[in-house]
């Protein structure tokens, strides 16, 4: 699917983040600048987060107060890390948003909603979802 703009991609977060419930994990991928972040925003939006939602880069991990908890994180400077760091804790609590995933794979749960960004130009992205599991092919 193509979004072909920054709203267009907040759309589609904030669509997908109605139909999402408490263990649920989302797994962004794609390159720097991709919409991952801005389609965050949508999940955020949808469960009625205040707060301004931005990449967790340096944090590794933002928590976001909601209908649902929103576990923002970014796995990025995780390359190379051999510890668990247990972030799959929080998915009794919340929602969870992994950007980067590729660098935490070991420690993803067993199904997943993997959503892949594909830059095109400075408005349009590519969007593919690739569901893991069943409960994440009923969600798409």
């Amino acid at each position: 699917m193509l979004s072909k703009s920054e709203k267009e991609t907040i759309g589609l977060g904030e669509a997908l983040g109605k139909k999402l419930q408490k263990g649920m994990c989302i797994v962004l991928k794609g390159d720097l600048a991709g919409g991952k972040t801005t389609f965050t925003k949508g999940i955020g939006k949808a469960l009625n987060i205040k707060e301004v939602i931005n990449s967790p880069t340096f944090t590794i991990l933002k928590i976001y107060e909601g209908d649902l908890k929103l576990f923002h994180i970014d796995a990025y400077r995780l390359e190379g890390n051999e510890y668990d760091l247990g972030l799959d804790e929080y998915l009794d609590e919340g929602v969870m948003v992994v950007e980067w995933p590729e660098y935490y794979k070991d420690y993803l749960p067993k199904e997943y909603l993997e959503i892949s960004f594909k830059y095109v130009d400075d408005e349009t992205r590519e969007i593919t979802f690739n569901p893991v599991g069943e409960k994440y092919k009923e969600l798409c």
